[in-house]
């Protein structure tokens, strides 16, 4: 009963950060949104503002980083370094819940091929557990970051 109530929880968190979780970006020009480029990984630049920008030959860049701005009009690099630090951030947490969804994978056939062994069957279920914890804790704290990085745009 008590791993149901576990399960159950889990799950519900799950859902709800899903369902919850602010999809935040930058100002992106049309054509240049790329927020999901490699298996639902955000992009680097994914707080930084892109855009349609004129280069020193007069040829127009359609999805330059244009932005934070400062005075001058230029790049803001004190302002952009923390919007890419988050976004990295987040790419990181979203591999780390890609490893404890594979953790558990292999917790499930391990406990499949226990063959009913008391030990197998333990070690199984604990990794099992803890990777489902580890699932919960990635998916929190990409949610987390995802809001923050919202509350900096």
């Amino acid at each position: 009963m008590k791993r149901l109530g576990f399960f159950s929880i889990t799950l519900l968190t799950m859902c709800l950060v899903f369902t919850v979780t602010p999809k935040v970006q930058a100002a992106v020009a049309p054509g240049c949104d790329k927020s999901s480029a490699f298996l639902g990984m955000p992009v680097w630049y994914k707080y930084l503002d892109v855009g349609p920008e004129t280069l020193q030959d007069n040829k127009v860049d359609p999805c330059a980083i244009t932005g934070p701005k400062n005075a001058e009009g230029g790049l803001d690099i004190q302002k952009a370094i923390p919007r890419v630090g988050l976004a990295v951030v987040e790419i990181l947490l979203r591999i780390a819940g890609m490893v404890a969804v594979a953790f558990v994978i292999y917790g499930g056939f391990k406990f499949v091929t226990s063959q009913g062994e008391p030990e197998a069957y333990k070690t199984a279920q604990r990794t099992i557990i803890n990777a489902l914890i580890g699932v919960a804790i990635s998916v929190l704290a990409v949610t987390i970051v995802s809001v923050i990085g919202g509350a900096i745009l």
